[in-house]
Parts: structure tokens; C-alpha cells; sequence
């Protein structure tokens, strides 16, 4: 299949989820004998950060604006046989118009933030990457949330067909790697700052640190406010280039997984650092949330906190048993949640029988 793509970016991971979601989506399309073109906007805040400027398993099409890239767009779709457009596209009701009334055999709409966007949608607020007539007119819509949020989906959007499609992990660019003293933790963080997450940031993190000041912990993302609560056994790396997470993942005793507050209310709905953090082979412990144990076993594969307290025991298990934890989620992950497992479930997702559509 020839597949055309309008996202948000991937050709940069600057500050979001989607560049590496597709990186290892495209990767795991390309080996199955597919093509795939994705449509770019070219702005500012990711060229400075552009860490993908081009590859063999996707044609990287960066524009302007959305009328200098219209009529490349339609030359594209017309010989394509399936049209994704996602959220946070920053031209996605124009992509979205474009493949509605083009001839692609396939028009599909990936959430990739579904819990977000359904909180928007239920404050009745406007989600300006959804067309304003809702979903109805894509033969499939996508959700990286499962569980309610696909009968949600349904109700607040119109869409016909719905499906999860979870995030996952490349496991050549997320394995087992030697430890490293430059990333040397016993309990890591790797995520942007978000005020949503400060309470369980606080609570499971900071409120750890504090209590165990002869341990060693390790932040890394971008966006942390001047004023955020450092301690002194506590290092900030303000942006962790994809290329160095599984360093940083090998050399943390345990790595803490926080879930954004839309996310755990909805459910279902996976990190994609939980399966990179896994497939390093590295200790999770996460905050709970539905569906938790539909992706790994609590207690085996990853450990479970609420409380502070939940940190320090995880904390004080003999490392054989914390190493167990992440070889049993490794194994997991490479079994359940690589991009390849991925790209296997949208290449049948996109089969004519699943959409409802007649033959190609």
C-alpha cells in the first residue's frame, strides 16, 4: 500500500510523543513492503530541534502553509490507497477536507491524544484538529486510548468504525545498553513538565527523594518552571535526545512512569515511555490506572505506587528482584508492544473487511 500521512512532526521529538510513535509505525510499514509519505508543517519550534531530516522508510514532505502544499497534497492521495490524519496536525481540518473528497480507498483519522481530546469535547470546547462535522465521513477512526474511550469516541464524534491503536516501542532503538555514570540513578523521570502531573510528581518523586537523601535521582525533559522544587540529590537534564534514553533507562535502578490526569481517567490508554522504559529491560514503577494489567502484570512485570511509601519499598527491593521485573517486561513488550506488533494490527485495521469497505 502507499500510505499518506498528515501529522504533527517526525522529524522532530522535541517536546511531544508523535515523532517516535511514527518513527517506529513507519519503520515497521516499510519492512512489511509498504510506502508511506508524511506531510509536515515546518514550524520554528521543531526545525530548531530537528533530530530526522530524512530516511528509507518514509518521504518526509516538510511545508509553509497549507495553500503552498495543496496541490502536492492531492497529487499524492490520488494514487494512494489509504490517507491517515491525526491530531494535532496543525492543518488537520484542510488535510481532513482534502482526504474525505479524495478517492483514497482508505480515509482514516488517528487520535493519538484521544483522552484529551474528549475532555475538550465533554466541556464542550472547541478541538480545532477535529472537522467541525465531526468524524462521520472517515471510513475508520483510531484511538490510542482503548476501553470507554472508544464507545466515546462514537457518541462525540460520529465516527462509524473505531479501534485501538496502542503506542508502542522499537526495540533497535530502545534495548538493553551498558550502564552509564553520566545517567546513574536509583529512581529516574524521563517527561515534559505538566501541571497535571506535579501532584504525583511530588508524591512519588520529590516526597522519595527527600526521604532518601543518600540516593540518587534523575529528571529529564524540557518545560520545568524556574521555581520547580529541586533537591541536591537530584540531577535535571533538560532535554534527553531520543538517542540517549536507553542510557538513561539502563543506568536507573527504577524508572517512574506518572500518567497525565486525562489519560488515567480515560483509561486504556498506555505511555509510550512504559514500553521504551520495558524494553531497555529496565524496573517500572508507575501510578495506577484502568487497563494497567491489560499491558503488563502488576507485581511480575511492573511494580505499582500510590503513596510515597510505595516508592521506598520498591526503592529497598534486592536489585535480583528488580531485575527481574524488567527482564519479565522486556519479554513481554518484545512479545505484545513493538512498532513491528503495531504496524501488523494498521496494516489489518486498514484491510477492506475491517473498514466496511468493498474491495480495493
Amino acid at each position: 500500500m502507499k500510505l499518506v500521512i498528515f501529522g504533527l512532526t517526525v522529524s522532530s521529538t522535541w517536546g511531544n510523543g508523535h515523532a517516535t510513535l511514527w518513527r517506529g509505525l513507519c519503520r515497521g510499514l516499510y519492512a512489511l513492503g509498504h510506502d508511506v509519505v508524511f506531510f509536515e508543517r515546518d514550524v520554528p519550534y521543531y526545525a530548531e530541534h530537528r533530530d530526522m531530516h530524512g530516511a528509507a522508510w518514509c518521504r518526509l514532505l516538510l511545508y509553509g502553509d497549507w495553500e503552498d502544499v495543496a496541490r502536492s497534497a492531492a497529487r499524492e492521495l490520488a494514487d494512494a490507497d489509504g490517507a491517515i490524519v491525526t491530531s494535532y496536525c496543525p492543518d488537520a481540518r484542510s488535510a481532513a477536507a482534502a482526504v474525505c473528497a479524495s478517492t483514497v480507498a482508505r480515509k482514516v483519522f488517528y487520535d493519538l491524544d484521544s483522552p484529551v481530546t474528549l475532555d475538550h469535547l465533554t466541556r464542550g470546547e472547541d478541538v480545532p484538529y477535529l472537522p467541525q462535522e465531526g468524524l462521520g465521513a472517515f471510513d475508520l477512526v483510531l484511538s490510542y486510548a482503548g476501553g470507554a474511550a472508544l464507545d466515546a469516541l462514537r457518541r462525540q464524534t460520529g465516527a462509524r468504525v473505531v479501534a485501538p491503536l496502542y503506542g508502542s516501542v522499537d526495540p533497535d532503538v530502545h534495548h538493553p545498553v551498558p550502564w552509564s555514570a553520566r545517567h546513574a540513578s536509583d529512581l529516574s523521570y524521563l517527561g515534559t513538565f505538566a501541571v497535571d502531573r506535579q501532584p504525583a510528581l511530588q508524591r512519588l518523586f520529590l516526597d522519595a527523594a527527600r526521604l532518601r537523601p543518600g540516593r540518587q535521582f534523575a529528571i529529564a525533559g524540557s518545560q520545568y518552571p524556574a521555581d520547580f522544587p529541586w533537591a541536591r540529590n537530584i540531577r535535571y537534564l533538560w532535554h534527553l535526545p531520543p538517542s540517549d534514553h536507553p542510557s538513561f533507562f539502563c543506568s536507573s535502578g527504577l524508572t517512574l512512569n506518572i500518567t497525565r490526569t486525562a489519560m488515567a481517567a480515560v483509561g486504556h490508554c498506555p505511555s509510550g515511555r512504559l514500553f521504551e522504559a520495558a524494553a531497555c529491560g529496565t524496573s517500572i514503577v508507575s501510578d495506577w490506572w484502568t487497563g494497567l494489567d491489560r499491558f503488563f502484570a502488576p507485581g511480575s512485570e511492573i511494580l505499582v505506587a500510590s503513596e510515597t511509601s510505595d516508592v521506598l519499598a520498591a526503592l529497598d527491593l534486592p536489585q535480583e528482584q528488580r531485575a527481574r521485573v524488567g527482564r519479565l517486561a522486556r519479554e513481554r513488550t518484545l512479545t505484545c508492544h513493538t512498532a513491528a506488533a503495531r504496524a501488523r494490527e494498521l496494516e489489518r485495521l486498514l484491510e477492506p473487511s475491517f473498514c466496511g469497505l468493498g474491495a480495493a
